[in-house]
């Protein structure tokens, strides 16, 4: 009888571990997914003022303004992982392009507001990818342990499920993965 009540306490005892191990990790994902969209918020508020500065020098570039404003409230309307991630992709290079128009105009290179949004938003975005790995690997850690014997078994009944990378489209993890061209 002893014996019994034992075993039964570390049956017990287990999967309360294993609950709280799923649970920590589950709350760590969205944490994670917490720091993406605050900082995908705060680009998100430097792009007006980056539009309108650049507007100031480079009005007939109406076309440029009205894509990065649709690819804009395109990230900030995305309701899931992936389309964030689409919408994500689809902003970059909107906002190269807008960048590609600044580079016309030396005298707006030139403009201290518009290179301190510059540094703003280079400081922004080295914070998303930094958080983009926090979320990536709070993301595989929970996958891991929904996954995993006995872990796998407690996730399934109690509903645990596992969630989406925050993935660069595989055009961009082409042109990331090769290796640049070098000529003398």
């Amino acid at each position: 009888m002893l014996y019994i009540f034992i075993a039964l306490a570390v049956i017990i005892v287990g999967i309360i571990v294993l609950y709280n191990s799923l649970v920590h990790a589950k709350v760590r994902v969205e944490e994670a997914w917490s720091d993406i969209t605050v900082q995908l918020k705060r680009r998100s508020d430097l792009i007006p003022n980056l539009i309108d500065t650049v507007k100031g020098y480079a009005k007939h570039e109406k076309e440029v303004f009205t894509k990065v404003t649709e690819a804009r409230a395109g990230v900030d309307n995305a309701d899931s992982v992936k389309e964030t991630a689409q919408a994500e992709n689809m902003f970059q290079e909107t906002l190269k392009s807008l960048f590609a128009v600044a580079e016309n105009y030396p005298d707006l290179k030139a403009n201290e507001n518009f290179k301190h949004l510059q540094e703003e938003l280079v400081d922004t975005e080295d914070k998303i990818q930094a958080v983009r790995r926090f979320y990536n690997g709070s993301t595989r850690d929970l996958n891991i342990k929904i996954q995993v014997f006995p872990t796998n078994l407690i996730a399934g009944m109690l509903g645990f499920k596992e969630r989406d990378f925050f993935e660069v489209d595989e055009p961009e993890a082409a042109k990331i993965a090769q290796a640049p061209e070098v000529k003398f």
